[in-house]
């Protein structure tokens, strides 16, 4: 794309459209004026309190597939809960202090569930521990606290929706093909998985509409879908909503153009793939041992070799839960959450952020 020329004008005319150069130039001169003093933000002024965390209970447990349990939290008291959209997730802090994302899986739209939210967990042997305990730990009866429900998945129900769900992934995507039933939208639904016993919800989402509800299994196709399989069910100008491994959002991401659909809404199991990364080192504090940081690889990754109890959760850049204080060094912050002044104070998040190559970091850990 050549950015010094500028396109013709939405009706083909070789010129620049009127509408979008006053658009720029409205923007060349608000956003410069967002910075003046008078629009500024009173350093002095103190930030607003943080929202007070939710005190839940679980209120009923249940196997919903080979190592998947749905657990219902519900306030103590027996009182409503906040409401929340499609696609909304929990962050729990575990008995053991723990705090993890869960996607909310319940129907958001009917009344009866205003008093529990219900999420589902895979347990994962090799992974960072918190879904063995969320299966070992949480039985009814148990406390826990959590976040109030945020949304970084929405759907914007269009008219035609695809969902892509890669077995557990349809957590988040359950309250969204509710909604497109809901509202009369031409809706197909994608669930994969390694065998029929590992699907969360089979039954659920059949008895939805059975025409519409695709189950997917490797063991009777021989392998994983290809992106294009997967594509291949969306109609035409549709909306994909996918979230599954990062091998199957790969795949749909790269067979997206060719296919049907028109726009690609995902949401990650884990931390995405590094790109563009350098070769940079870690040290813990001032004098502490220094850690290479490969290309490939994550500082917090590196970092809980050393420091196992390092807390973390999201691997996206988003929760703010590894947050380390930096000592020294320039850093590339590539995160979601940290303000300008936050970032100017020292806070960084190793999940997502990086450095030059051979720059060191050094970390207050």
């Amino acid at each position: 794309m050549d950015l010094s020329t500028p396109p013709p004008d939405l009706y083909g005319r070789p010129r620049a459209d009127t509408f979008f150069r006053f658009l720029t130039a409205f923007g060349d001169r608000y956003s410069p004026a967002l910075g003046s003093p008078l629009l500024r933000r009173n350093p002095r002024r103190p930030y607003s309190r943080p929202t007070e965390a939710l005190q839940l209970v679980v209120a009923a447990r249940r196997r919903v597939a080979a190592d998947v349990v749905e657990l219902t939290l519900a306030d103590p008291s027996g009182g409503p809960l906040p409401a929340w959209q499609p696609g909304a997730h929990l962050r729990l802090t575990l008995p053991s202090g723990r705090e993890r994302h869960y996607s909310l899986c319940g129907d958001p739209a009917d009344p009866a569930e205003r008093s529990g939210y219900r999420i589902a967990v895979r347990r994962l042997p090799d992974g960072g521990g918190g879904s063995t305990e969320v299966h070992d730990t949480l039985h009814p009866g148990t406390r826990l606290a959590a976040r109030r429900p945020r949304n970084g998945f929405a759907f914007c129900a269009e008219p035609a929706v695809l969902f892509l769900a890669g077995g557990i992934g349809i957590t988040p995507l359950l309250p969204m093909v509710r909604e497109a039933r809901r509202n009369g939208l031409d809706w197909h639904l994608v669930h994969t998985g390694r065998s029929a016993d590992t699907l969360p919800f089979a039954a659920e989402l059949s008895a939805l509409d059975p025409a519409r509800v695709h189950p997917r299994t490797d063991d009777e196709h021989g392998g994983p879908p290809t992106g294009a399989e997967l594509l291949a069910h969306a109609p035409r100008g549709a909306a994909v909503y996918c979230c599954g491994p990062a091998p199957m959002l790969t795949a749909v991401q790269r067979a997206l153009d060719a296919s049907p659909a028109a726009s690609l809404h995902f949401e990650r199991f884990g931390a995405a793939p590094v790109t563009d990364g350098e070769p940079f080192t870690v040290r813990l504090g001032a004098d502490g041992p220094e850690l290479p940081v490969p290309a490939d690889r994550s500082a917090l990754d590196v970092l809980r070799e050393a420091r196992p109890d390092l807390p973390y959760s999201c691997k996206q850049g988003f929760c703010g839960t590894c947050e380390v204080r930096l000592l020294a060094g320039t850093p590339d912050h590539r995160d979601r959450r940290l303000t300008p002044e936050r970032r100017a104070e020292g806070a960084l998040l190793p999940c997502v952020s990086r450095a030059a190559a051979g720059e060191t970091l050094v970390l207050d850990v």
